[in-house]
């Protein structure tokens, strides 16, 4: 029986060794805070649906997501939190980068 997207959600998250959970601490160790919309962890789940991948697709899908971020936030002085929503899942768009303070921005 294929799981819904509430149950690919939870599977996203709630483990002990949840997905969310390894991106989360692969960031921190960069003194970065990691944190996934309710919208995107929702679209990352349907995603899989639509590929029928179930829940072994989640991982592929997140890779596919975080990759080029992981590598380039060691490199950006400053940022303090990635923001990953719904439209970067949906659209491929970035994550957002929040930075210690406004003036690096410029």
């Amino acid at each position: 029986e294929n799981l819904d997207e509430d149950a690919l959600v939870q599977i996203l998250q709630k483990p002990k060794n949840a997905l969310v959970k390894q991106y989360q601490k692969l960031f921190e160790f960069e003194s970065v805070k990691l944190k996934f919309t309710d919208g995107a962890l929702g679209a990352v789940a349907r995603e899989a649906m639509e590929r029928k991948s179930g829940a072994r697709g989640l991982r592929a899908i997140l890779e596919s997501l975080m990759l080029d971020v992981m590598y380039e936030v060691p490199s950006i002085t400053g940022v303090k939190e990635c923001i990953v929503s719904e439209e970067v899942v949906q659209n491929k768009k970035q994550p957002i980068l929040v930075y210690e303070n406004e003036a690096e921005l410029a």
